[in-house]
């Protein structure tokens, strides 16, 4: 059973920073392609980054694009989100997931295991 587990979020003002941390257990990390989502209150889970299994390729989503970097230790197991210049708009609970490697990487429904979650709020 893969689990993931999700830490750093907080409370931060607008223009700070906050990073997260995904700790994977019961599978073989390295070989996964990961990704960030996030859910604001009333809203869809969207995509954030992505990465692959050994960090050759990433991708983000224009609203973040050059304020955030997704990194990962496959040593440790660990997925990182570096958030930089927050924004209010960024308040959300910020999910890790391992991708099915089967349709497009930034809808959820192609993520087989998911976190439980950590909340990011920016107070303005």
């Amino acid at each position: 059973q893969v689990r993931l587990v999700e830490s750093g979020g907080g409370t931060v003002q607008d223009g700070g920073f906050l990073g997260l941390s995904c700790t994977v257990s019961g599978g073989t990390f390295s070989k996964y392609k990961m990704a960030w989502f996030r859910q604001a209150p009333g809203n869809k889970r969207e995509f954030v980054a992505f990465i692959t299994a050994l960090s050759i390729s990433t991708d983000y989503a224009n609203s973040v694009r050059d304020r955030f970097a997704i990194t990962r230790d496959n040593a440790k197991n660990i997925l990182f989100l570096q958030m930089n210049s927050l924004k209010s708009d960024d308040t959300a609970v910020y999910y890790c997931a391992v991708y099915n490697e089967r349709g497009s990487y930034k809808d959820p429904r192609e993520y087989r295991y998911w976190g439980l979650g950590t909340q990011v709020t920016v107070s303005s």
